[in-house]
């Protein structure tokens, strides 16, 4: 592989930062459906740059340069800011005050997050609630959940943040990882359905759609049990 193949994986990792803008353009415009859109393409860019990166040896063809740093800096863009946003536009946070503190919350405990030696681990987890906040975001906005009841989910995550259990990186924790790819393949399908029939997807289906998070939940606690033994 040449380094200009390097540097285009790393032109690849940095379009998610212009993708958060649109998200936040629509969002700001009031066009959920797009805003959601755009994050979900952003989702697939850090899918899949990780593995274009390893497949052109980015390490070595540009060793001056951290693609590392600069896949967190989108990811928080994408994963956190533009979310918090979007929630904030959608009506989903309380009013005044206590709705800039849950605001906080997020902004702040997911900058710990990202911040912390030990975010990502040699065994392929993630330490602590790793931050998807653009999939929290879709589920209070499809469900419809009120303000207060989103608070308090939106404030238990970020709780969890600090909390050093290992979560599922789907794509590279090996156990059943062919199972949690094929699921979560499955699982984007769906979610792309719910964002396509926005404001008013079917609700059967989007409950339905959280067997994965709750797969990736119970999976993160087996093994995390596991290699605390």
């Amino acid at each position: 592989m040449s380094i200009a193949a390097a540097w285009l994986v790393h032109a690849f990792t940095a379009s998610g930062a212009l993708l958060a803008y649109l998200a936040l353009r629509d969002a700001t415009s009031g066009d959920l459906r797009r805003a959601f859109l755009w994050l979900a393409l952003a989702t697939a860019v850090d899918a899949a740059d990780g593995w274009l990166a390893r497949r052109a040896r980015v390490k070595t063809q540009l060793p001056h340069f951290d693609g590392a740093r600069l896949d967190d800096i989108v990811d928080y863009l994408t994963f956190v800011f533009v979310p918090v946003w979007v929630l904030e536009r959608a009506g989903q946070l309380p009013a005044g005050l206590p709705g800039l503190l849950v605001v906080a919350a997020v902004l702040l405990s997911s900058a710990y997050g990202f911040s912390r030696a030990d975010a990502k681990t040699a065994d392929h987890f993630f330490t602590g609630f790793p931050s998807y906040w653009n999939i929290v975001a879709l589920y209070l906005v499809a469900l419809g959940i009120g303000p207060w009841a989103g608070a308090a989910i939106l404030l238990g995550l970020a709780a969890l943040v600090f909390v050093p259990i290992g979560y599922v990186y789907p794509s590279r924790t090996p156990t059943l990882r062919r199972t949690t790819v094929g699921a979560g393949l499955v699982w984007g399908a769906l979610l792309l359905w719910i964002i396509a029939t926005l404001p008013a997807p079917s609700r059967g289906v989007t409950w339905f759609s959280l067997l994965f998070p709750g797969y990736y939940a119970v999976l993160s606690l087996v093994l995390h049990a596991r290699r605390t033994r």
